[in-house]
């Protein structure tokens, strides 16, 4: 029960944060959303930033939990999954009316050059994400479908990047325009 109500104040919050932001959401906001006291929210997270910091691990935990069917399927292609992992968070942003970006970007630009405790948290989600995708890239290229010469390390690290400035800008459109262009610069040039 008791992680039951700690996940339905993440989740709750996060909504909030992810479209207002870290700093622009108040705790009385994020009390009304769960439907919960003040006395709740302080038995689970000692401080709106601890808080902050489990909400790094709810978002990369929920999001991986949604793209497990995808990069698992080895019945695909390593680019395949990696390419179906890009479009189903393209799917995910236009139901969010391509607004709101991603909440792990969203947190890095507001709070990691200010917290050093957010800075390292979310730098530790993106390396992950990072490895996940230099794995992906060295199984295709062990598989002869990218150059030998290909540094898949830096490569995984640019993608993340490009990935990260295509839903800044996704967010200044509001549309799918940096989203369709990141795919095929990634998977039409960059790893033809």
């Amino acid at each position: 029960m008791s992680s039951t109500i700690r996940e339905h104040i993440l989740s709750c919050g996060g909504r909030i944060i992810h479209h207002k932001g870290f700093t622009a959401t108040g705790l009385q906001e994020i009390l009304q959303a769960a439907e919960v006291p003040k006395g709740s929210f302080y038995f689970y997270f000692k401080s709106k930033e601890e808080f902050g910091l489990a909400l790094v691990d709810y978002y990369q935990a929920w999001f991986a939990e949604q793209v497990r069917p995808i990069l698992k399927d080895e019945t695909r292609p390593p680019l395949d999954r990696l390419a179906g992992f890009f479009l189903w968070f393209q799917h995910y942003f236009e139901q969010e009316g391509f607004i709101k970006g991603c909440p792990i970007g969203n947190l890095t630009q507001e709070l990691g050059d200010i917290n050093p405790a957010f800075r390292e948290k979310l730098k530790a989600s993106l390396d992950g994400l990072i490895s996940f995708i230099a794995r992906l890239l060295q199984e295709a290229k062990d598989q002869g479908h990218l150059s030998a010469r290909l540094e898949t390390e830096a490569t995984a690290r640019f993608i993340i990047s490009a990935w990260q400035g295509s839903l800044i800008r996704m967010k200044a459109v509001a549309g799918p325009e940096p989203l369709d262009t990141f795919q095929t610069m990634t998977f039409e040039v960059l790893l033809a």
